[in-house]
C-alpha cells in the first residue's frame, strides 16, 4: 500500500495521535489508483475536498481518483455494491478523511485593575503632586482586552492497502481556522505526509 500526500507547510495543523501496522514497511504505489474518500453527508464539503485529496495523491506519482466519480451515491451506504465498483476500477488504496469535531473557542487577553494613592480622590490636588484619580486615568488609559474567536477542526486520516484489505495507518489532527475546503484538505495532506516520512513510510 502507500500514501500519496502531498509535503506543503502546514502551520496550523497539529496531531494528536498517530499510528501505524507495525509489519508495513515503505509504501509505493507509483502509477497505481488510490481513491481519495472524505465521509461526509454535505456534498457541499466532500466534493471538493475529495478533488483536492485527489490532486495531493497524484503530486505523489499515484493516481488520485475521487470516491464520487467511482461510488455514487445512492449505494455509497452498501458497502458490498461500494467494493465491487471499486474493484471494477482497479483500485489499489484508500486514503479517508472524516470530520470528527468542529469546535469555535474564544481566548482573551484581560485587562489588570490596580488600585493605588492616585485612586484616593477624584481630583487630587495636582499643584502639590498629588493627582487624583481623574488625571491618572487619563493619563494611564489603553485598549479594551483582546478577545479572539477561533475554528477548530479534528480530522481523521486512515489509509487502507486494498489489496489485503488492511489498514495501514492512521491518525487525528487539528486544524485552526482552516480558509476554505481545498486549503484545508491540502494543509492536513502535507502535515500527514510529514508523519508517514518520519515513520519511514513514504520517502
Amino acid at each position: 500500500a502507500a500514501v500519496v500526500l502531498t509535503a506543503a507547510a502546514c502551520a496550523t495543523t497539529t496531531f494528536q495521535s498517530t499510528w501505524k501496522a507495525p509489519e508495513v514497511g515503505p509504501l509505493n504505489l507509483k502509477g497505481a489508483k488510490v481513491a481519495a474518500l472524505v465521509i461526509s453527508t454535505d456534498k457541499g464539503f466532500r466534493l471538493p475536498a475529495e478533488d483536492a485529496l485527489a490532486q495531493q495523491i497524484t503530486a505523489q506519482g499515484a493516481v488520485g481518483v475521487a470516491a464520487y466519480t467511482l461510488v455514487s451515491d445512492d449505494v455509497i451506504r452498501d458497502d458490498v455494491k461500494s467494493r465491487a465498483l471499486m474493484e471494477k476500477a482497479g483500485v489499489a488504496g484508500v486514503v479517508s478523511m472524516r470530520v470528527v469535531s468542529n469546535e469555535q473557542r474564544i481566548t482573551s487577553t484581560p485587562s489588570t485593575f490596580w488600585v493605588g494613592p492616585p485612586h484616593s480622590a477624584f481630583w487630587g490636588r495636582p499643584g502639590w503632586g498629588r493627582p487624583g484619580y481623574w488625571g491618572w486615568g487619563w493619563s494611564s488609559s489603553f485598549a479594551t482586552p483582546m478577545i479572539q474567536t477561533d475554528t477548530v477542526v479534528s480530522l481523521e486520516t486512515l489509509i487502507f492497502d486494498l489489496g489485503r484489505d488492511k489498514l495501514v495507518w492512521v491518525a487525528t489532527s487539528r486544524t485552526t481556522n482552516p480558509s476554505n475546503v481545498p486549503s484545508f484538505i491540502r494543509e492536513v495532506s502535507g502535515a500527514a505526509a510529514r508523519e508517514l516520512r518520519r515513520n519511514g513510510l513514504i520517502r
